[in-house]
């Protein structure tokens, strides 16, 4: 699900050529990025909180990237400072499954429809292991 070309192939319900710069260890920042139609990139930026291999993993956000810049203080950034993204995954039977929980809800609105897509391809992917 983390590595990247995984992570390419199921985010990109969320948009083609979307992925993350950093790593998943705990404590460190990264960026889910994707590039614009003017060749800049965008996305948000945040910390990974946690990192229990095959069982949690939990994101804070605290800004937006725009054109390539960080934005931490504008209105738009500032809706989603301090807003999680979390992943747990529990096995049973031989069968794992993935929930997302997400903090904010203008967040999980706005992906609302992009959800099931990408899980559904996170479950193929999964399955072809």
């Amino acid at each position: 699900m983390l590595d990247d070309e995984t992570y390419r192939d199921w985010t990109s319900a969320f948009g083609e050529g979307g992925y993350y710069e950093g790593d998943w260890s705990e404590g460190s920042t990264i960026r889910f990025v994707g590039t614009e139609e003017d060749g800049s990139v965008s996305g948000m930026i945040g910390k990974v909180v946690a990192n229990r291999p095959d069982d949690f993993v939990s994101i804070e956000y605290f800004g937006q990237i725009i054109h390539g810049e960080i934005d931490t203080t504008s209105d738009d950034a500032q809706a989603f400072v301090g807003s999680y993204e979390n992943y747990t995954f529990r096995e049973s039977d031989g069968v794992t499954t993935v929930t997302v929980d997400l903090s904010d809800d203008e967040m999980m609105n706005q992906f609302e429809d992009v959800w099931p897509r990408a899980l559904g391809r996170l479950k193929e992917l999964a399955e072809q292991r």
